[in-house]
């Protein structure tokens, strides 16, 4: 089962697919740092660092060596900045380019199946209309389309973020199906396992201290403490992308003010302007999924060390294995991460997507 990922960033959609058994075939993006890592993970993919508004469909079985009738599923999250809503169709305004050329490589290719992520300000854009004229776009295609806000710590990442899928089914490729059924939670409230906490995505991580730089390549040091910590070493012998943020010691003696699960409300009144952002100066809560990391401002701190995550730390969150190496340098690595979909919530709608071909 190929599939292709339009603003493929540094791979974590494509991740959660190759997780459930997908091929990764291409991906794209504009943005040179995230596809060297990409092109790092997923060696056999053809990947391109162009302007994805000159790509057409016909260039990605070009750059394949595929026909369009092997291409099962198209993926990405097109960037929802930009959206505007010219007349009823999303289509129309030309600031939507990006949305655009994802909805006519779609349309080149008419897969069984595509997924388009995004974040949930979308579903309220313009009143609803936005999300309305995202699913008629797709439907004028022939795709049966289902949308659903899901929450990443549902499904076993230590993380609070959300965001909106919407999922097509290609109703003249796939015939034996009704709707897509979005996956179930499977972690958290109504489930019989608790919701992934800090401590047991990164304890096994906790020998980076504040004031030592350590290299970016090393051997674990503590056992695995949690069943997720020992899904995300399954596959590696190392610890990768570990090197510690280092600090002013007065950044560091305000840091260490704030406890667990704190934030600038715990600091002396006249530092709560330090920082110009609400979000300053967040520690984990290492007993709670982490909330949705950032990608790399400097705000979020580790549950007990008096600094910033490091990138495999936050990738931890994010739920990349730790084989899954980031390349470019620290505060490009961070970004990616940050920016990216959580493998392990892609991998939930990939299954899904993977028993609708199958049943097709």
């Amino acid at each position: 089962m190929n599939v292709i990922d339009l603003f493929c960033g540094c791979g974590g959609f494509s991740k959660g697919f190759q997780q459930a058994g997908f091929n990764i075939v291409y991906g794209i993006d504009n943005w040179k740092d995230a596809t060297v890592t990409y092109k790092h993970n997923f060696p056999s993919a053809v990947i391109s660092n162009e302007d994805i508004t000159n790509i057409s469909g016909e260039n990605i079985l070009e750059a394949t060596g595929l026909e369009a009738n092997e291409i099962d599923v198209i993926i990405g999250g097109p960037p929802c900045q930009g959206f505007s809503l010219s007349g009823k169709r999303l289509l129309d305004d030309p600031r939507n380019i990006l949305y655009k050329s994802f909805v006519n490589i779609v349309s080149d290719l008419l897969p069984p199946v595509f997924v388009m992520e995004n974040v949930p300000g979308l579903v309220r854009l313009f009143n609803g209309k936005v999300k309305d004229a995202v699913i008629s776009d797709f439907s004028e295609l022939g795709y049966d389309v289902e949308m659903q806000l899901l929450s990443a710590d549902n499904f076993g990442v230590p993380q609070q973020r959300k965001r909106v899928f919407f999922v097509g089914i290609n109703s003249s490729k796939i015939k034996n199906t009704d709707k897509f059924i979005f996956p179930q939670p499977t972690f958290g409230e109504g489930t019989n396992k608790a919701a992934v906490t800090c401590k047991e995505a990164i304890s096994d991580l906790d020998f980076i201290s504040d004031d030592k730089i350590m290299d970016e390549c090393m051997e674990y040091q503590i056992e695995p403490q949690s069943d997720y910590q020992k899904l995300m070493r399954k596959n590696s012998s190392r610890v990768l992308n570990h090197t510690a943020t280092m600090h002013t010691e007065k950044t560091k003696r305000i840091i260490a003010m704030v406890p667990d699960g704190g934030n600038y409300k715990d600091l002396p009144h006249e530092l709560w302007s330090t920082r110009k952002v609400n979000i300053a100066w967040t520690r984990m809560n290492s007993n709670k999924p982490c909330f949705t990391i950032d990608t790399g401002h400097n705000h979020h701190f580790h549950y007990k060390e008096n600094r910033v995550p490091t990138v495999r730390e936050s990738a931890r969150i994010q739920s990349f294995p730790d084989d899954f190496e980031f390349i470019g340098i620290k505060t490009s690595q961070l970004r990616q991460v940050g920016n990216a979909v959580p493998p392990l919530l892609s991998q939930a709608i990939a299954e899904q997507v993977k028993d609708v071909i199958r049943k097709g």
